[in-house]
């Protein structure tokens, strides 16, 4: 049982009594939450944390209770994959396409930006109505216009990096009392991460009690650096794990407890028989077991549900993850619960909800995924035999073949040449391709008329937008820039004169050492200074004219020769 003192006191209720007592809510509480004709919809997808780091999967030291709990009653997608990676399954999920297709294949580089045309899950939500919220890790843009206020959520408390800490993070946070954006807006916090993301969550879903809500909860735990509170990593070093790893396993044991405390939350509101709960993570696993390849190898030690691979790789563990989706008032789980064993993916998570949320608006959308409702609900249907890609690439333009598997329920196609019965061999040790000549090329074939397809845009470029009335200033991130020319692709809305700031730490931090030659390139413009010690920044001022360009900086120390682009370029707009 949780703790209500806990759980009052984490989303800022008080101290004692029931969460309908301390709202002032009366005993018809729970049939006002019930009556609504459209469902709530929760949506929980945490970070690197992989299909064995739960107990209900089996693991011999993890405990997480209250996942369980909720794995015994959902209808769990047995056979379920994402892409291998962070920004390709939160564009995938995000848009219900291939994340290819939407612009994304890379964490960095200008390739993790979702295009500005794309339509996202709260998009669809907002226009129906509901009232839509992300709180936690983003990681698809951050900057205008790709925040998360920009594509459909009302409300956002974010953080922007792919973990925390990391560029383009904001400077100094380490997990705990952290800076993350509210609506763009940096906005200083206490707490540790996900304790945050849920508490944010859960005082949404006070203020939104009486309206459909959607809310949208992506931790950025248990991604590296472990780090957590040590009265959740101790009993597991007690028990002879090692530190990095108690560590991890105390990041999955406090997302454990949040859930728990969040499905106690909408049990005292009335709101659980009509509230779509979704769980799911966003990749492999990292920090629970150990491989004897990076990334491709074998477990050598802990433990990972029988999967060979862990985040990034094209093997199973990579891209095969949890998911569980629970509606009991809408005839979707129990108790008890029960496995779909189709094959499945992240991309047909938003047709699946547009069709049991009855909304409109998302009719001209291509989606590459589809509606699970006849699953979901053991509708009599034949179901197709899919086959699907899942991907990453650290390319600026991705090759073809490249880090790519191709799924069927009986065949995994690596990288276009080594073939798996999954069936027979869960492991992945015995490559058959060589006994199986007419299944690879017919998988061949299909991915190629797979990438003809999702390709035709690659040459695009998601540009950062500078100058714009939204957005002044503007701060770039060489987290953007161009995997081989170190350029950022940028857009510049207004004619005129700008002011541009190079630094390596956001302002007012330390500058580089030494005496410096500054440099900035963009379009046409190239402007060059010397930078004396002490100075905060290089700044420079010219006339912009409104267009594409492409933006490249360098920093020279002459002391030492060293080269480096500035870590962040502030744009500023002064008039035409």
């Amino acid at each position: 049982m949780i703790n209500r003192r806990v759980f009052l006191r984490r989303i800022g209720l008080g101290a004692m009594g029931s969460v309908a007592a301390s709202l002032g809510f009366e005993k018809n509480l729970a049939s006002c939450g019930e009556s609504r004709d459209r469902p709530n919809v929760i949506l929980v997808m945490t970070d690197d944390q992989g299909y064995g780091d739960f107990s209900c999967h089996g693991h011999p030291i993890l405990k997480t209770p209250n996942i369980d709990a909720l794995h015994d009653q959902s209808v769990r997608l047995i056979d379920f994959h994402v892409d291998p990676s962070c920004s390709p399954t939160r564009a995938a999920l995000l848009t219900g396409r291939y994340a290819a297709r939407a612009g994304v294949w890379d964490t960095s580089c200008g390739r993790q930006i979702l295009r500005r045309d794309e339509v996202t899950m709260a998009d669809v939500f907002r226009r129906n109505g509901y009232r839509t919220a992300i709180f936690g890790k983003w990681h698809l843009g951050h900057n205008y216009p790709y925040l998360p206020e920009n594509r459909g959520f009302d409300e956002a408390l974010v953080h922007y990096a792919g973990g925390v800490g990391r560029l383009p993070d904001y400077p100094g946070n380490d997990y705990f009392d952290d800076t993350y954006f509210r609506n763009g807006k940096p906005e200083k916090v206490h707490g540790y991460c996900t304790d945050v993301w849920f508490r944010e969550g859960m005082q949404f879903i006070v203020r939104n009690r009486n309206r459909p809500f959607f809310l949208y909860i992506p931790t950025n735990a248990p991604h590296g650096p472990y780090r957590v509170d040590e009265k959740y990593s101790k009993p597991y070093l007690e028990k002879g794990v090692p530190e990095a790893r108690a560590r991890y396993f105390g990041m999955c044991t406090n997302i454990d407890e949040n859930i728990g405390l969040l499905r106690e939350q909408i049990r005292d509101l009335g709101l659980e028989k009509s509230t779509i709960f979704v769980f799911l993570t966003d990749n492999g696993g990292t920090g629970g077991f150990d491989l004897s390849k990076k990334y491709h190898g074998f477990v050598t030690s802990g433990y990972n549900a029988g999967m060979r691979g862990g985040k990034q790789s094209m093997y199973e563990g990579g891209h095969r993850v949890p998911c569980f989706i629970l509606w009991p008032g809408g005839g979707i789980g129990g108790p008890p619960g029960r496995d779909v064993e189709q094959l499945t993916a992240h991309f047909d998570l938003f047709p699946t909800l547009i069709d049991l949320c009855n909304l409109r608006g998302a009719e001209n959308i291509r989606f590459d995924g589809t509606s699970l409702v006849p699953l979901l609900r053991r509708r009599p249907v034949k179901w197709p035999e899919r086959k699907l890609v899942v991907a990453v690439n650290r390319e600026e333009d991705p090759p073809r073949w490249r880090r790519t598997a191709i799924l069927t329920e009986r065949w995994r196609l690596i990288n276009g040449q080594e073939l798996y019965d999954i069936q027979v061999d869960p492991e992945q040790r015995r490559d058959i391709a060589a006994d199986h000549p007419n299944v690879v090329a017919g998988l061949r074939q299909f991915y190629d008329e797979h990438w003809k397809d999702v390709s035709k845009r690659f040459g695009e470029y998601s540009r950062l937008v500078i100058g714009a009335p939204e957005a002044n200033p503007t701060i770039l991130c060489s987290h953007s820039r161009l995997e081989y020319s170190r350029r950022i692709a940028v857009n510049v809305v207004r004619s005129g004169e700008y002011e541009i700031s190079l630094v390596q730490m956001r302002p007012p931090e330390k500058a580089p050492h030494g005496c410096v030659d500054a440099r900035v390139e963009i379009g046409n413009v190239d402007l060059r200074k010397k930078v004396e010690p002490g100075a905060t920044a290089a700044v420079f001022r010219t006339h912009l004219v409104a267009g594409d360009a492409f933006l490249k900086t360098w920093l020279t120390d002459k002391n030492s020769g060293n080269k480096d682009d500035a870590k962040f370029v502030v744009f500023r707009y002064l008039g035409p």
